[in-house]
């Protein structure tokens, strides 16, 4: 029976405690012995009594305070036994120099040595022995559970091993290493074989199905491989016909017990493989912590994650704001269960009403203003593009014409990679909201931080591409594709909005920060790794079709990372864009012909005058409108500036 599970911790510690009260006895004794070829005569026995008396409470008072008792046995390591064999050379020192000054010249020096040697050899045999029992001949010759291969023979390969060997209830049986790295085939890493490359997967396989000994599953232990390495595993698991799992990234390890418990199907996270983001929570703490926080959309997928997000920073209040209550109550429900604490105060409104805006901001003294509503949706807001100018656009003015107003000292809005050289609806009004944000920067007596966050799709965000091909699966098929070279920059929710908090604590006025997206993905090849990670075959079991690209759709999305349009800030995943901007006066002059266009439902007529403040805008219905009108009088100055 394992010590761990003796019950009280207590009776553990007797019984450690015991264990070295023998071997410190048993050491001391066995040196005499071996230093007088075990013939020792009366005179020398009354030696080793005394030297007993002066050594066992002396080594055990060293072994106490080098907490010697409180090993876990079955996980001895390395640096168990650097301790173990530090605490035995102080031990033994001390206790030589009691007996040295006891006894003097007539007692033997070899004694001292080999007693030094031997203690330290007891202890740490002892504990390396129990493991080795629990590791090994505890689970006897004959191995039960799944057969798995441990994909990976790094740190967390070794880790999930060590756990698999010490806990038959996890229900495996590890049968080998497989490892991409040349230098470790045909090696052993701790008692394990590795036998071979992931290509190599499906011979070995082969060869463990014909020996009797079936390899059921691998596990993917390489919790910091990149997305590339990750596909590449995956189709090699695939192409062995065999089940495939993986072990979370670090920040998910953190957060559980065993590594073993965290075992989880692979997932499109894990194939984009993005790196672990750097964040200086301090600095975002600082801008968080005891101030109230108004955030907009706060039902939708980036705001309800900025909610989330902020609300571990212990803001004063939180102040949820959406037009849509159902989804408002699902993240009001959230938040309160999880920061009970925490004074989260959800309002149901339209940015569309500045009188509404004016009266929460007012009645909560908001001092940072996070902005995510917007209608997102391309092809839609091609339909209905005087809905996306209330929204978009006279939604952001009618925020950011309060944060002035009340000199809030922080405005954040959340923007597109839409708003890059504009082909749509949606991109023209969220490059605009983008000149309308940093135009107020250039407001005299402006007291606010008016920045705006720039980044790609997001995984999992509603209607997004993966939602939407997951449903498609689970119906049956067919896949939609648009195009079979369309490609978009993908991030995680979660790693968006971390970035956006990063951004909001570097911002001082007029910037617009464009977030690190990676490598574009080509959509086919996300349909295809979907479709996988089901247990299906593109094209035999799931049809794949292209239905050929949208109104407004671009074939690539950019993000303007290159060029002299970009300067580095100090965070290697956060960028500055620098474009040209509008004199603030000169916004409001075309605000109010947009209004009086948008109030005529001249719907030709507000998209000629999109292409006034925006003039890269290009759409096949901006052509269109051209051929019917001119566009508006209204000439703007512009001004060059960082960020805006």
């Amino acid at each position: 029976m394992s010590l761990d599970k003796l019950g009280a911790p207590r009776v553990r510690e007797l019984l450690i405690t015991f264990f070295h009260l023998v071997v410190i006895t048993a050491s001391l004794t066995a040196a005499f012995w071996l230093r007088f070829d075990f013939q020792v005569d009366s005179i020398q026995a009354s030696l080793v009594i005394g030297a007993l008396v002066i050594a066992v409470p002396v080594k055990m008072g060293f072994f106490l305070a080098g907490s010697l008792h409180d090993d876990s046995w079955r996980y001895a390591g390395l640096m168990d036994l650097a301790r173990i064999f530090l605490v035995n050379i102080a031990a033994s020192a001390v206790s030589a120099g009691g007996i040295l000054l006891w006894a003097g010249a007539q007692f033997p020096r070899s004694i001292y040595i080999i007693d030094f040697f031997l203690c330290f050899l007891f202890t740490a045999a002892g504990r390396f022995c129990f493991r080795l029992y629990n590791e090994s001949l505890k689970l006897g010759l004959t191995p039960t559970g799944k057969g798995i291969l441990i994909y990976g023979a790094g740190s967390a390969g070794r880790a999930l091993l060590r756990e698999i060997r010490t806990n038959r209830s996890l229900g495996f049986h590890a049968i080998g290493f497989i490892d991409d790295h040349p230098f470790l085939q045909k090696q052993r890493i701790t008692d394990m074989p590795v036998l071979g490359m992931g290509r190599e997967i499906a011979a070995v396989v082969e060869h463990y199905r014909k020996k009797g000994r079936p390899i059921e599953e691998v596990v993917i232990a390489m919790p910091s491989a990149s997305g590339r390495q990750i596909r590449e595993a995956h189709a090699n698991c695939r192409a062995a016909g065999i089940a495939c799992r993986t072990v979370p990234g670090f920040g998910e390890l953190l957060n559980g017990k065993y590594l073993s418990a965290q075992i989880r199907s692979i997932s499109i996270d894990d194939l984009l493989g993005r790196q672990q983001i750097r964040l200086e929570e301090d600095r975002i703490q600082g801008c968080i912590s005891g101030k109230s926080i108004l955030i907009t959309g706060a039902g939708g997928s980036i705001g309800s994650e900025l909610c989330r997000q902020i609300a571990r920073f212990s803001p004063l209040k939180l102040i949820a704001l959406d037009q849509a209550e159902s989804d408002l109550f699902k993240i009001e429900q959230e938040l309160r269960r999880q920061y009970p604490s925490l004074e989260i105060i959800p309002v149901v409104a339209d940015i569309r009403d500045i009188d509404s805006v004016e009266e929460v901001v007012r009645a909560h003294n908001v001092e940072s203003i996070y902005h995510s509503a917007a209608y997102k949706h391309v092809p839609m807001m091609e339909l209905h593009v005087l809905e996306a100018v209330r929204n978009n656009i006279i939604g952001t003015w009618n925020l950011v014409t309060i944060a002035h107003k009340y000199n809030i000292p922080d405005f954040l809005m959340i923007s597109s990679d839409k708003a890059v050289n504009p082909t749509s609806v949606m991109g023209a009004t969220k490059r605009i909201a983008e000149l309308i944000v940093s135009s107020f920067s250039n407001v005299r007596d402006n007291r606010t931080k008016f920045v705006s966050v720039r980044f790609g799709n997001v995984l999992g965000s509603n209607g997004s591409v993966v939602p939407v091909f997951h449903s498609q699966i689970t119906a049956g098929g067919p896949v939609t594709v648009t195009h079979p070279e369309i490609r978009r920059y993908f991030m995680s929710i979660r790693e968006a909005v971390q970035l956006v908090l990063q951004a909001s604590t570097m911002g001082k006025g007029a910037e617009i920060f464009v977030l690190d997206m990676g490598e574009p993905v080509r959509i086919l090849d996300l349909a295809h790794n979907m479709i996988q990670l089901a247990g299906l075959v593109p094209g035999e079991d799931i049809e794949i079709r292209f239905t050929g690209l949208r109104p407004g759709e671009k074939l690539f999305e950019e993000l303007m990372l290159d060029g002299e349009n970009m300067l580095p800030t100090y965070h290697d995943k956060i960028r500055i864009f620098k474009g040209p901007g509008v004199e603030p006066h000169n916004v409001t002059a075309w605000l109010d012909e947009l209004q009086v266009l948008a109030g005529l439902k001249d719907v030709a007529g507000v998209l000629r005058h999109f292409a006034v403040l925006v003039p890269e805008y290009n759409s096949e219905q901006l052509k269109e409108s051209s051929k019917t009108g001119s566009p508006g009088p209204h000439k703007l100055k512009t001004v060059t500036a960082v960020g805006a």
